[in-house]
């Protein structure tokens, strides 16, 4: 072993131990690795950055925000409202979200088609009164699995399709990854509805987790009738919206800034404005479904933000904060007019009064609207504490079909070789901020740049594996320990080994580290390397043994009330079988 392979190994292992020890963030590890590995001059310090211009990496952050501007054009709001009819019965509840997520995670990033259909999860679980720890994880998996059947579905596709493009000038191509992931898919979500999730451990299963975390105050808020409204001439009895426990009618806005009570038979008339109390989650699918414009206390002089700078911001009135006690009109002008009422919570007490009427008290949760820019230091001088930031786009309007045949055309022209498919993201998002699905804020807002700035990082440690012979080393050691096991064998362990590192460490790690020891192997013993590449692909996106191996995982960790231990009693069955069924599979599909 050569002093450069012994550096750069050394370098890796610290890397996957903090990885694993999870003290650090994971791109603040990447980041290190890298400085460690350019001083050393195991990596040249001309290509220390050329990571953050690879393909993946641009790749990764256009499908996140795609994600973000299908959820604004009302794709979620489309499939709470199919998925609603369908959650009677348990088995058809965790099959139905399950099986949406999964297919959603082919054809986007995974971590956003959960991020998407969590709300979706909750919400119709409180609706049929049962927990949503049974939901949650049986979600989170299947957001997994979807992940693997093609190329964009997950950065460990992603990254291999790359690899093997810089080997032998052909990338995998969009769908080379179904014919082994689908399968693997559908014996996987076979095995979650029929039996995974009843292997979360009861305690989790009887209580509900997120109610700590995600039953949000209701809210007051105000709403127009607009005249192409499909409310207008309907009886509030008619209308499911507002027969619900999410959101209630308290009335009709009168001129003297109180509410009056509605009969059940009162029929909605163009412009006339309701006072509704409800989570913005339900109002937002109610608002986008019937045609309908959120209310603001904003006066005449309301100095409007630049489009690509608005945000809606949740925050609590302090003990000591000016607001108490004080009047709408005190906001308007602490903010100078920049800054509007949108809703407020009171304790979970019925207001019955306007939001230009409201004066504020301690506690209050105020849902506001503004500038991106100043919001943060106006909640600092108002004395309120913001709460987590959460995409609040009330008053968007909805273009799912438009949204969903520019995606489509992104991926027909992708998959067509007419321009790479880096290339047709860019192009859609360029439509999607023309069609205003998407600000020029939001863009750089829904980036994961952690996850960024990580395959920047590690991409130019794995060709340093290789360019020392690092990768060849360990293929031959592998070799010598398993000397006279067949290929299949091999194989077999390089997908469990890729998995292993998948729990303990980011998935797009462990691609970038496995996928030169799966071709080293692959080389060493004189076949096909496509197999082991596939391996690694399909084991760097199956880490369902611990909350930490996969962001899917980790988001739904506090909301189901899981516990670390809990992942590997639905995983490890669930990994067993994927291994038994993945082995076969690869060695038909891509034969050795």
């Amino acid at each position: 072993m050569t002093t450069a392979q012994l550096t750069i190994s050394t370098i890796l292992l610290i890397t996957l131990v903090l990885f694993a020890w999870g003290k650090y963030r994971h791109d603040i590890v990447a980041i290190f690795c890298l400085v460690m590995a350019t001083v050393a001059g195991v990596v040249p310090a001309d290509d220390a950055f050329s990571g953050f211009g690879h393909a993946a990496v641009i790749t990764v952050a256009a499908v996140l925000i795609i994600s973000h501007a299908l959820k604004n054009a009302g794709v979620v709001t489309v499939i709470a409202s199919y998925l609603t009819p369908f959650t009677g019965n348990i088995y058809i509840h965790i099959a139905s979200l399950t099986c949406v997520v999964t297919v959603a995670s082919a054809f986007m990033n995974n971590v956003g088609a959960l991020a998407l259909m969590l709300p979706v999860a909750i919400a119709t679980a409180n609706q049929a009164n049962r927990s949503p720890a049974l939901i949650l994880m049986p979600l989170a998996f299947g957001s997994i699995l979807g992940g693997m059947t093609t190329l964009i579905g997950t950065p460990p596709n992603i990254i291999i399709a790359s690899y093997r493009a810089e080997l032998t000038g052909q990338p995998f191509s969009m769908f080379d990854f179904s014919a082994v992931g689908f399968l693997v898919a559908i014996v996987g979500l076979a095995f979650i509805t029929l039996i995974g999730w009843r292997l979360i451990p009861a305690d989790r299963s009887s209580g509900d987790g997120s109610k700590a975390l995600f039953e949000i105050s209701h809210y007051l808020t105000e709403i127009e009738v607009k005249p192409e409204s499909s409310l207008i001439g309907e009886p509030i009895a008619n209308i499911e919206a507002f027969n619900s426990e999410q959101i209630d009618i308290v009335g009709f806005a009168q001129k003297n800034g109180f509410a009056r009570p509605l009969p059940r038979d009162y029929q909605f008339t163009a412009g006339d404005i309701l006072l509704v109390q409800g989570d913005p989650a339900h109002l937002q699918s109610v608002v986008e479904e019937h045609a309908l414009a959120l209310m603001t206390s904003a006066s005449n002089s309301f100095v409007p933000p630049e489009s690509d700078k608005e945000i809606m911001l949740e925050g609590v009135v302090g003990q000591n904060s000016p607001l108490v006690d004080r009047s709408v009109e005190f906001l308007r002008v602490q903010t100078s007019r920049t800054l509007a009422l949108v809703g407020i919570a009171r304790n979970g007490e019925t207001i019955t009064t306007r939001l230009k009427r409201q004066r504020f008290s301690a506690g209050d949760v105020l849902l506001v609207f503004g500038n991106a820019d100043s919001i943060d230091s106006q909640f600092h001088d108002l004395g309120l504490w913001p709460l987590a930031k959460r995409p609040l786009a009330l008053n968007r309007q909805r273009q799912v079909v438009p949204a969903l045949m520019v995606f489509a055309g992104a991926i027909a022209l992708g998959v067509a070789g007419v321009v790479t498919l880096p290339i047709a993201f860019l192009m859609a998002i360029g439509i999607y901020i023309l069609m205003n699905a998407i600000s020029v804020r939001e863009i750089y807002d829904e980036i994961d740049w952690p996850v960024i700035v990580l395959l920047g990082a590690m991409i130019p440690v794995g060709r340093a594996l290789e360019s020392t012979g690092t990768t060849d080393w360990m293929a031959n050691v592998i070799l010598q320990v398993t000397e006279g096991l067949p290929a299949a064998a091999l194989l077999a362990m390089v997908l469990i080994v890729t998995m292993f590192l998948s729990d303990i460490i980011n998935n797009a790690a462990t691609a970038l580290v496995m996928a030169p020891i799966g071709v080293a192997i692959a080389t060493s013993l004189g076949v096909s390397s496509d197999a082991f590449l596939m391996a690694v692909a399909v084991g760097a996106s199956c880490a369902f043994l611990t909350p930490i191996g996969h962001q899917s995982n980790t988001l739904v960790m506090g909301p189901g009330g899981y516990h670390f231990g809990d992942y590997w009693r639905m995983g490890l069955p669930l990994e067993i079988i994927i291994i038994c069924i993945s082995v076969p599979l690869l060695l038909i599909v891509w034969p050795l």
